[in-house]
């Protein structure tokens, strides 16, 4: 079964209408989004099914070279006409069982092909950001306006701590095409990191003409992303251009993505400036490589104020970083030597604070003395007391000391003029 050549007045049908018949056909083209040669096509294999049809009711034995059959139509009526080669064996009354037989095929050829041309638009279109009204809800899964077609957009892709209802127009990414139970279906996703691309790319002219180039991205939908960029023009400054002027380029990201955080780094060839760029906003980070058997590591320490923010709340800064650069971090804290350093300043400002001063040291010196000669009174009059205790000595015990006593006398006083001879 073959079908009749595009008739030569149809071949133009699209930019000029020429009978109501083509008119006709252009506008219902027109509705469907197909091609002018799509419609025709349909009704010429709608009309050789309802011949093929006419015949088995009448009981008739198809012909065996059926094949050979041709479909053709009138360029002023639009009255389709049976041909067996050159011979017309159109039935009587045709038209009518045509119309009749041939709506069901035509309806459904023509479905066909606007899916088709569906499918082949968005296929170009994977990849970019489309916007889109949701339309209705099955489950957790959305279906989304997109214009000329409906986009599903699963659980999967839907990002965490959004709400969606009916009439909430979004940007969504065209993840893919994929076959579905009723034909194509366009797969929607908020959840993608190339939807944070995208979302740059239409708020960044210096994306869009690739003076700036994003590099990497790593995201947790609803709650943080990371972007490294780089640029490719001399003087072009890749995190200022993603930032915009007061923040209102990102800004603007930000709120189409419901308040997720971003965070934009320069890109770096050198892994240790990489890495230690990607666990911003943390300060003073020590970065050392290590690449063992293909297993990338990076050892990073950082100071013990810097730590929680180097880690983040349950791991996502450094998880992400981790992301972002390809490689696998193990932060350490390291003691501050600020901090070390003013603790060791107080400790010596505290010990000279407890030594004395000049003054407290000569009152010490005095309150010494002065316990040191009341000590030796108290051993003086405690001797005097223990010789007033003892029996006074008898007159033959006193007479050698009392010898003794005058001798001395006597000693001193001749030595006496001979100290005054010699001054």
């Amino acid at each position: 079964m073959k079908v009749g050549l595009v008739p030569p007045f149809l071949e133009n049908m699209a930019i000029q209408a020429r009978t109501e018949f083509a008119a006709a056909l252009n506008q219902l083209a027109s509705e469907k989004g197909v091609d002018v040669n799509v419609v025709i096509e349909a009704i010429q294999q709608a009309a050789l099914a309802a011949y093929r049809k006419e015949l088995s009711l009448e009981g008739t034995e198809i012909p065996e070279d059926f094949e050979d059959f041709t479909a053709e139509i009138d360029p002023a009526s639009g009255e389709i006409s049976i041909m067996k080669g050159s011979e017309n064996i159109t039935p009587p009354g045709f038209a009518r069982i045509a119309a009749q037989t041939a709506k069901q095929v035509i309806l459904q050829r023509l479905h066909e092909a606007e899916k088709d041309a569906i499918s082949d638009e968005y296929e170009k279109k994977v990849g970019t950001i489309i916007s889109g009204t949701i339309q209705r809800q099955e489950g957790n899964t959305y279906f989304v306006d997109l214009g000329r077609a409906e986009g599903i957009f699963p659980i999967s892709e839907q990002t965490r701590d959004e709400y969606y209802h009916q009439g909430q127009r979004m940007k969504f990414l065209i993840k893919e095409i994929r076959e579905g139970r009723h034909g194509p279906e366009v797969v929607l996703s908020r959840s993608d990191v190339n939807l944070v691309k995208g979302l740059f790319a239409l708020e960044v002219p210096e994306v869009q003409t690739g003076s700036v180039v994003i590099k990497d991205v790593a995201r947790e939908a609803g709650s943080r992303t990371k972007i490294s960029a780089v640029s490719t023009q001399e003087g072009v400054d890749p995190v200022g251009s993603l930032v915009g002027q007061k923040g209102v380029r990102v800004q603007a990201v930000m709120n189409e993505l419901g308040e997720e955080r971003i965070d934009i780094i320069s890109y770096s060839e050198d892994p240790v400036k990489y890495i230690a760029s990607a666990l911003s906003p943390a300060k003073e980070v020590t970065v050392r490589i290590e690449e063992n058997e293909g297993e990338k590591l990076a050892k990073v320490k950082v100071p013990n104020t810097q730590l929680s923010l180097a880690i983040g709340k349950g791991g996502q800064n450094v998880r992400l970083a981790a992301r972002l650069t390809g490689w696998k971090i193990d932060i350490e804290g390291l003691e501050d030597l600020r901090e070390q350093r003013e603790a060791e300043v107080e400790k010596l400002k505290a010990e000279k604070a407890a030594e004395p001063s000049e003054e407290e040291k000569a009152e010490n010196r005095e309150e010494v003395v002065e316990a040191v000669e009341e000590e030796i009174d108290k051993a003086v009059e405690e001797e005097s007391l223990d010789n007033a205790t003892e029996p006074e000595p008898t007159a033959e015990e006193a007479a050698p000391a009392a010898a003794q006593a005058e001798n001395d006398i006597e000693e001193a006083d001749q030595a006496k003029p001979k100290e005054e001879k010699s001054e």
